[in-house]
């Protein structure tokens, strides 16, 4: 069975302007990618890097820097939406794009509601994805951003507890065929061990065992309209395969978003569709992963909100 028809979709996780218009466009159109995803840290680096945005940050001067970012983030972001919709049209378990609520609101359910919403309706495309951050307050958000038709990215997933509870605050009800993806991030697991151990492993397996273990509770979910999504599958050791965090998780319905590097060298490798090991749980159990997580999930959590708060300090 190919990859494809297995329903495992590669991703694009990276938006720039000058991006979206050159091989962004190549990758879709040779059904490399089938979608994409965006965070705060990747529009800091953009905006604040790229000479695409120069020429409209000096337009909007007289706006507030969230102002300015919002018109850059909206503009890319309805870019790529339009790019993909075709694709969104003939299959609506791809095409997406997603953009996240402003990260200083992680705490606050109530504001990071309003925020959903409002950036759902100004870019006012169908293939856009809200992603919020798997806390507490985000599962509340999560929730209610689902039962008002919009589409969810719950991003920042690490442990089986996170992902019980995205499950449980999107539940079995299907909303006007609303899509939902959960972001079980898996190497940052392994750069963690690797930290705290001072050891390098050429074939690392916490992040892979983990996120499997999360895979399949989805899988098991009874709501065809959430699939899992692998992220933070980048490698930056130069002793792993660039593809390795892809290569070793693909499963059927499932989606994995890559860097470009990795992206690049899984188009070169042979890899074909697996199964997920069901016996790693003798292997996870050596390690204290909820408090791993919860580790994860805080580095996570400030390094979104530290770009992005950086980004708003040096964007006009």
């Amino acid at each position: 069975m190919s990859l494809r028809a297995s329903g495992f979709s590669l991703w694009c996780d990276f938006v720039e302007r000058d991006f979206l218009d050159s091989t962004f466009r190549e990758l879709l159109d040779n059904n490399i990618i089938y979608g994409a995803t965006s965070n705060p840290s990747i529009f800091a680096n953009a905006i604040l890097k790229s000479d695409a945005y120069k020429k409209d940050k000096n337009k909007l001067r007289d706006k507030s820097a969230k102002e300015i970012y919002e018109n850059l983030a909206f503009n890319d972001i309805k870019k790529a939406a339009k790019i993909m919709l075709p694709l969104w049209e003939k299959d609506d378990n791809d095409g997406f794009i997603s953009i996240e609520i402003d990260p200083l609101l992680c705490d606050d359910a109530g504001k990071s509601i309003d925020e959903g919403k409002r950036i759902f309706k100004e870019v006012n495309m169908p293939n856009v994805m809200i992603k919020v951050p798997a806390t507490e307050s985000g599962f509340e958000v999560m929730s209610e951003l689902y039962k008002s038709g919009i589409n969810i990215n719950a991003t920042l997933l690490f442990s089986k507890t996170q992902t019980k509870k995205a499950l449980d605050s999107i539940g079995y009800h299907r909303v006007d065929s609303k899509k939902v993806v959960l972001s079980i991030f898996v190497s940052r697991f392994d750069r963690l061990l690797e930290s705290k151990n001072k050891t390098k492993d050429s074939n690392p397996l916490l992040g892979i065992y983990n996120a499997t273990n999360c895979y399949n509770l989805i899988q098991n979910f009874d709501n065809p309209n959430i699939r899992a999504l692998f992220a933070s599958t980048g490698v930056k050791d130069d002793f792993i395969a660039k593809d390795y965090y892809v290569s070793n998780l693909l499963f059927k319905n499932s989606i994995n978003t890559a860097p470009l590097d990795t992206i690049r060298a899984f188009m070169q490798s042979c890899a074909k569709m697996i199964a997920p090991n069901d016996n790693i749980d003798s292997y996870l159990s050596k390690f204290d992963l909820e408090s791993m997580s919860e580790e994860l999930l805080n580095d996570g959590l400030n390094a979104f909100k530290n770009s992005f708060e950086d980004m708003l300090k040096n964007i006009s």
